[in-house]
């Protein structure tokens, strides 16, 4: 079995957002017993910065916020945090290899193979690939983006079947247990709607960038490209072995969906922000829904928010059900003009097509 683990900042660091040894060594552990059984492993990790925090002298109550010391941070601490997994998986006899990516790597399909070719092959190796983002030089990364739909992404990219997104909880609560003591674990998930996200909340950790609503939402990635999730304690004895094995109680699965995206997809549809709305009248939804066809300026009668070529709309209907999402191929004030137009009619410089079926996705 192919499987791709991933561990948060939480997890890997102390109090002092500084990097826990003992953590990775636990993770390492892990690792090599899988390896042991036959398996796979990919490992997707966070810390970079807490590695690189005491080696500049700014942990603790000095530790910075602005994006450029923390891409700064994000470079020194880079080779420290892969040092110690070299270690780590040293003491078993395996060999690490750093594999740095970025949202691009999922979105143009050249470098999207590049890096599959790349993991598949360190897999046949024998090596054990370390993924983290490119954050030493990827600004809106460390703002705005996290492992957990990295992992997501990886996972699709080897063809996983299995992604484990290990956390500082036992997994998906039914409530806070902070406010709520008899909060319990939802053991299973078999389909992700509102309710589930909205009981997942909102970021995480200081020193962390996701959260219980970025594992929801990489789950979603996963489970669209037929992989099993599981989210679960870092610090839990054998908490990838029980996953792979599927033992009961060890954090929240969700169960795949029997739809397979390709990646580009998935990035459109759970990894991109919507940057407006694009609302269509009843046949051009149901034309879209039928799929394979693209989304025409004659089907549009409003167009919301205020976005530039290549951004991510959502497609709604009248009625504002949100069913599609989809990078626009013209700016929102061409949008608007070109609203309601069949192709002999559309403005100077309008393109033909407002979102390209290749760059469409229907939604749940």
């Amino acid at each position: 079995m192919d499987i791709v683990a991933k561990i948060g900042t939480s997890s890997l660091t102390d109090s002092r957002g500084e990097i826990r040894s003992d953590a990775i060594a636990k993770l390492c552990d892990e690792v090599a017993a899988l390896r042991l059984a036959g398996h796979r492993v990919v490992v997707v990790t966070s810390g970079a910065i807490g590695a690189g925090l005491p080696a500049l002298g700014l942990g603790g109550d000095k530790r910075p916020r602005d994006a450029v010391t923390l891409q700064a941070l994000s470079a020194v601490g880079q080779s420290r945090l892969m040092g110690v997994y070299h270690d780590e998986l040293g003491r078993h006899g395996l060999v690490v290899g750093q594999v740095l990516l970025a949202p691009l790597d999922f979105v143009e399909r050249r470098q999207y193979l590049q890096a599959r070719g790349t993991l598949l092959r360190l897999l046949e190796l024998g090596v054990v690939p370390v993924v983290n983002e490119n954050d030493a030089i990827a600004d809106d990364e460390i703002r705005f983006g996290d492992n957990d739909r990295i992992a997501a992404l990886v996972a699709h990219l080897v063809d996983a079947e299995l992604l484990v997104l290990l956390t500082d909880t036992p997994g998906l609560l039914s409530a806070d247990p902070r406010l709520d003591p008899s909060a319990s674990l939802i053991e299973e998930i078999v389909e992700l709607d509102e309710a589930l996200e909205a009981v997942a909340g909102g970021p995480g950790t200081v020193g962390g960038s996701g959260g219980m609503a970025s594992k929801i939402a990489a789950a979603k990635i996963a489970t669209w490209s037929g992989v099993r999730t599981v989210i679960a304690a870092a610090d839990r004895p054998d908490v990838l072995v029980d996953s792979v094995a599927g033992a009961p109680g060890v954090g929240t699965v969700v169960l795949p969906h029997d739809r397979d995206l390709p990646a580009r997809k998935l990035w459109i549809a759970f990894a991109v922000g919507s940057s407006g709305t694009v609302v269509v009248d009843a046949g051009a939804r149901r034309a879209l829904e039928r799929g394979g066809v693209s989304l025409l300026p004659a089907g549009v009668v409003e167009v919301r928010g205020d976005f530039d070529v290549d951004d991510a709309v959502e497609i709604s209907d009248p009625d504002g059900t949100v069913f599609a999402k989809g990078l626009v191929r013209a700016p929102s004030a061409t949008a608007r003009a070109s609203a309601g137009c069949r192709s002999g009619d559309l403005p100077e410089g309008a393109p033909r097509y407002l979102v390209h079926a290749d760059d469409l996705v229907l939604l749940p």
